[in-house]
């Protein structure tokens, strides 16, 4: 370029430029630098350019940085803030190397400073919107945890002549969909439910809202469970309509006190099957097989069965992320050999609260396996 001096490159560097001595006394400093600071270039010559550092940059510097240089002979991007003439602080990004003689001595050493109060203005910022994040995911993690709560009994309070336990295990921080409750229907008539709704989120709590007071609902106007199934249905599709995801697999039923132990009629809607962990030390399944889900067709088939519940059996109740649970690295289920049938026979007999116990325990084991959140409900008979 026409009329281009290199010589005021120095000067007039985008940075602030300094050469010193190995003791580190200036011995040159350009007009950025001095422009920077406020303090003109003959007050600079001859001092120290630690001396321009703050008190905690000047302690840093000489503990950590000057080792560094003597070793390697360079030190990249020091954070250091520097002194202005005005006592202001000017955060600063500094590069240091180091020239040797002829004699492998250092002779000079080189400073290059670049203004870093954007730089450090732009890390507070992200700061800040890194608290901010971590503000708001705290409160969404408080409200879905509370609306998980709302979601649920706060306390199971069974009758005299039943014991009920239950435990709900979250995978995440995400509103689940599963839930379960048990409930009076009369004095003598008690009625539950277990289930699951597809998804996570405000959709599937929407919809696990729904469900739970429709069940409840259906309940104290037909107690029988195959017509609480279907009016959960219809009500599904007339408040959801055209929602894919607005569907659930349920257990409901009811339970009544009998001269022989409890009386259990329940219906399944595609729900996992129950297990039975009985006095004798057998368990199996309560075969409900055949039954679909609830919503997801105008006219399902839900299957029900009914039987006695005698002194020391417990019915225990569950969701798949249980059974779904991965094992290992593989695609492998917990269940799919049915180890959770075979765990209940190791656990038989076993009281409602024994067994929740159990399976608390072994939620635990499987870590973080257990990929989706766990509704467990144990129901048994006093011995």
């Amino acid at each position: 370029m026409t009329g281009y001096r290199p010589e005021g490159f120095f000067d007039k560097a985008p940075c602030g430029l300094v050469c010193a001595t190995p003791d580190r006394r200036i011995l040159a400093v350009n007009r950025t630098l001095t422009e920077w600071l406020g303090i003109p270039a003959d007050e600079l010559i001859g001092r120290r350019f630690t001396e321009l550092f703050s008190a905690g940059a000047r302690i840093h510097y000489e503990t950590h940085f000057a080792p560094l240089l003597q070793v390697n002979g360079t030190v990249a991007e020091m954070a250091m803030d520097l002194v202005k003439a005005d006592e202001t602080r000017l955060p600063a990004l500094i590069t240091l190397n180091v020239e040797a003689g002829d004699n492998g001595s250092p002779e000079v050493v080189r400073l290059a400073i670049h203004d870093a109060r954007k730089r450090r203005s732009y890390e507070r910022e992200l700061l800040d919107e890194r608290r901010r994040a971590e503000a708001e995911r705290s409160r969404a993690q408080l409200l879905a945890s509370t609306l998980q709560r709302s979601l649920l009994p706060p306390l199971l309070s069974p009758p005299s002549w039943l014991q009920a336990a239950s435990h709900y295990h979250a995978a995440s921080d995400d509103v689940g969909g599963d839930f379960y409750d048990l409930y009076p229907l009369s004095t003598d008539t008690w009625g539950f439910f277990l289930g699951d709704v597809a998804g996570k989120g405000a959709s599937a709590a929407v919809v696990t809202s729904l469900t739970r007071y429709t069940l409840r609902a259906a309940a104290v106007m037909n107690a029988d469970p195959v017509s609480v199934l279907h009016t959960l249905n219809s009500v599904l599709g007339q408040h959801l309509p055209g929602d894919a995801s607005a569907f659930a697999t349920v257990i409901v039923g009811t339970l009544r006190p009998t001269e022989h132990g409890v009386d259990v009629h329940l219906a399944s809607g595609g729900h996992p099957p129950a297990l039975r962990l009985d006095s004798s030390g057998t368990a199996s399944e309560i075969s409900t097989a055949g039954g679909q889900a609830v919503g997801m067709l105008s006219k399902p088939e839900f299957v029900a069965t009914r039987f006695v519940l005698g002194p020391g059996d417990t019915m225990l109740l569950y969701t798949d992320g249980l059974t779904e649970a991965r094992i290992g690295t593989g695609p492998q289920r917990y269940d799919d050999d049915y180890a959770l049938r075979r765990f209940a026979q190791i656990h038989a007999p076993s009281s409602a609260s024994g067994i929740i116990v159990s399976l608390r325990e072994l939620l635990a084991e499987l870590g973080p396996g257990v990929e989706d959140d766990v509704a467990l409900l144990a129901l048994g008979v006093p011995v």
